[in-house]
């Protein structure tokens, strides 16, 4: 009874370091804020043990693996997480860790750039890589970075597979790329178009999506199409031919609101309605009233909408505490 105890409790710690272990490579590579890191659970671990066995680990699944090797996170971001651990090694009175300094000194004189790269842990096996802009607006645009309703929409995606299974989809204002990649990735869509306006975010999602194998030459049932709002055409909407349209984080500024709902009402006003495409809206709600004016101009365009409840599994680090909508709209 008492081996049998004591088999549990290791089983469960071992449970726990490699949950930790987890934490610290899904938080590193997608460069999350480091107060966000299980730092607590590696101060207990280095009081009671006094040994950088645990850094060690650390490292080999962050600094040392492959995927930073390929994909490395900002030099910034790199400096101050192997300062944090150094500083958490010193603080228990540890033996120094060779390895931890020598990752520090790789960094230390290494040039700053304004790019850097993120990568998203998949809960199969692999990751989406992508390059994003350091800043988070550059160029004139925000969309050069990824924001938490697309990081949500992927999670409710890899929740609900069979609802882009076999589909053709089509989404508005794709960013960096986050939210489709992850579903051409997991979801089997039978086609998948990207598409944005601004001409550095499209660079930048064409060079994405080629970064994750998914290049319109190799892939052909995915495209990659500039597509302004305003001017988007019925003709090109039916060349598309999505009966799936998605859009994450594409309600926050007042003045394009109008020429979205224009948009949105060229897509769902096929003559028919059994061939009506699906419409999938996700929002962080930063300002109540730029969302509500959405709504308000949605009704007034004769679009309804029902808001998608339930949670979703997390898989992605990001803010939880911000307010993320999903709608879903219809004539």
């Amino acid at each position: 009874m008492e081996n049998s105890e004591q088999n549990q409790a290791s089983d469960k710690k071992r449970v726990n370091k490699a949950d930790i272990l987890r934490d610290f490579q899904v938080s590193f590579f997608a460069m999350s804020r480091l107060l966000s890191f299980p730092w607590n659970f590696l101060e207990k671990d280095l009081e009671s043990h006094k040994s950088t066995d645990l850094i060690s680990d650390i490292l080999k699944q962050t600094c040392l693996h492959s995927l930073c090797q390929r994909f490395p996170p900002s030099v910034r971001f790199r400096r101050l997480f192997l300062s944090e651990l150094i500083r958490r090694q010193e603080a228990a009175g540890c033996d120094p860790l060779d390895e931890l300094y020598d990752a520090l000194a790789e960094v230390v004189g290494a040039e700053e750039t304004t790019e850097c790269y993120k990568s998203y842990l998949l809960p199969g096996g692999g990751a989406v890589s992508l390059v994003e802009n350091v800043a988070v607006i550059s160029e004139g645009t925000t969309g050069l970075v990824t924001w938490e309703a697309a990081l949500y929409l992927a999670e409710w995606a890899l929740d609900h597979r069979q609802a882009f299974a076999g589909r053709s989809v089509l989404e508005l204002g794709s960013g960096v790329g986050l939210t489709g990649i992850t579903i051409c990735r997991s979801c089997g869509p039978n086609r998948y178009v990207f598409s944005d306006c601004h001409a550095s975010v499209l660079q930048k999602l064409r060079n994405n999506v080629q970064l994750n194998g998914l290049t319109e030459r190799t892939c052909p049932t995915v495209g990659v199409e500039e597509m302004d709002w305003a001017g988007a055409t019925e003709e090109q909407l039916r060349q598309i031919g999505a009966d799936m349209v998605i859009a994450a984080d594409v309600v926050y500024d007042p003045d394009i609101v109008e020429s979205l709902v224009k948009l949105l009402s060229k897509i769902l006003s096929r003559p028919s309605p059994e061939v009506l495409p699906e419409v999938l809206i996700c929002s962080t709600i930063r300002n109540q009233e730029t969302y509500s004016g959405f709504k308000q101009q949605l009704e007034k365009a004769g679009i309804g909408h029902r808001v998608i409840t339930g949670a979703v599994s997390h898989v992605f680090p990001y803010n939880r505490a911000s307010a993320i909508e999903m709608i879903q709209l219809y004539r």
